[in-house]
């Protein structure tokens, strides 16, 4: 499910002083897996050398001079043809222009009228040329057309000014790319619900009940599913982790939020993977204020929380969404027996059992060891690995549950 693998970037540079982050973005798209061509104006060579390129795909890095070669009359097109994106980062507004009105007087802007894929440009100059009319209507043509425009980004400039103008850094873009090369995926058109992370349940205003859950393997999910061409909806709760490019969030704290959104989500959604640990109990009763430590507290009286998946299998034997139910669970001992048990009581297709007694698998870590059981009473015990290919690993299983897309008339 690599959106990268065996995909065509051609990566445009223009002539400006962020020339130098290009070379770090050609080498994040070359280590994720695409071949990578990289066309420098005249004026990016000033800037940079078309070597560094060269040392970071392994692919010639191609200038104007080639235009006098033997091949020139054929170049642009045979590097535009083939081409599944071309990206150009970054983009003067000199080069804008020439996009806008078609003018084609170098490689890049010749091959760029040749291409046939997507254009992606990461708009670098200073913020009075990016702010200037003439600039704005050329990125309107440019976006009219189809056109998807990365920045610039409000920060420091070479002019010495404070603006928006700074090229978009290059694991942002890699991320942007990531999105738009994975919309062709098996899970096109799918809407997959992906909750992520522990709730807390307030004691008072100050204090809660929470859990070990970092929310790791649900935002790894959420990224997997991104990779297969899902439009991801990720409820997570209390959480640092950044959220993957293209996934839309949504914020949750206690176990009732995340139940609301979850119910709400899954009601037209394809798929749901509960990854989320959800409290299964709560205080009775939160202290408006601050309990004082030198106050008498004898007990905290819990209640249970909202059964969320059962709520959903509720759901879904009247509407039939999300056709597809995944849950998780966390084990201390009986891996199995609680597993199965869960499996059936909530009407899964599928549950995701990790024992979390090991250091390396389950809350908190990079890794994870699971097995995961399927309502057909087959199961599939996983060796220990990073939490993005667990997500892999359930998202496979995922594409072969799901039943065909219905044909549009």
């Amino acid at each position: 499910m690599n959106p990268f693998e065996g995909k065509r970037i051609l990566l445009g540079v223009t002539g400006s002083v962020a020339a130098y982050k290009a070379v770090d973005l050609a080498s994040k798209l070359t280590q994720a897996g695409a071949e990578v061509d990289v066309l420098l104006t005249e004026a990016a060579t000033r800037f940079v050398a078309p070597i560094s390129f060269q040392s970071v795909t392994g692919r010639t890095a191609h200038t104007d001079a080639e235009l006098w070669g033997a091949e020139a009359h054929v170049l642009h097109v045979n590097l535009g043809r083939p081409a599944d994106l071309l990206l150009i980062a970054p983009v003067t507004a000199n080069t804008i222009a020439k996009l806008a009105l078609g003018l084609a007087d170098n490689l890049l802007s010749l091959t760029a009228l040749s291409a046939r894929c997507p254009l992606m440009i990461a708009p670098a100059m200073d913020g009075g040329m990016f702010a200037s009319p003439t600039n704005q209507a050329n990125l309107q043509m440019l976006i009219a057309r189809g056109a998807i425009v990365a920045g610039p980004e409000e920060g420091h400039l070479a002019s010495g000014l404070s603006a928006k103008g700074r090229m978009t850094e290059p694991a942002e873009l890699l991320d942007r790319v990531r999105h738009l090369l994975s919309r062709g995926g098996p899970l096109r058109g799918r809407k997959v619900v992906v909750t992520a992370g522990g709730t807390q349940e307030p004691i008072d205003p100050v204090r809660v009940l929470t859990n070990r859950s970092s929310g790791k393997q649900g935002f790894a999910l959420g990224q997997a599913a991104l990779d297969a061409g899902a439009d991801v909806v990720l409820v997570a709760g209390p959480s640092a982790l950044a959220t993957p490019f293209g996934a839309r969030r949504i914020d949750v704290r206690a176990a009732a939020g995340m139940g609301k959104a979850v119910l709400a989500e899954a009601a037209n959604a394809d798929a749901l993977i509960m990854a989320a640990a959800v409290a299964d109990f709560r205080p009775s009763h939160s202290a408006a204020q601050k309990i004082k430590k030198d106050t008498s507290l004898d007990a905290i009286h819990l209640e249970r929380t909202e059964d969320i998946l059962m709520e959903v299998s509720l759901e879904k034997a009247k509407s039939g969404h999300p056709q597809v139910t995944i849950g998780f669970c966390a084990e201390t001992e009986d891996l199995e027996k609680n597993a199965l048990k869960k499996l059936g009581a909530k009407r899964l297709d599928l549950i995701v059992a990790n024992e979390i007694g090991e250091p390396t698998s389950g809350f908190e870590s990079d890794t994870n060891r699971v097995t995961i059981f399927a309502a057909d009473g087959s199961s599939h015990n996983l060796p220990m690995m990073d939490k993005y290919r667990v997500a892999e690993a359930v998202i496979e299983r995922l594409i072969a549950l799901l039943p065909p897309m219905p044909e549009k008339p």
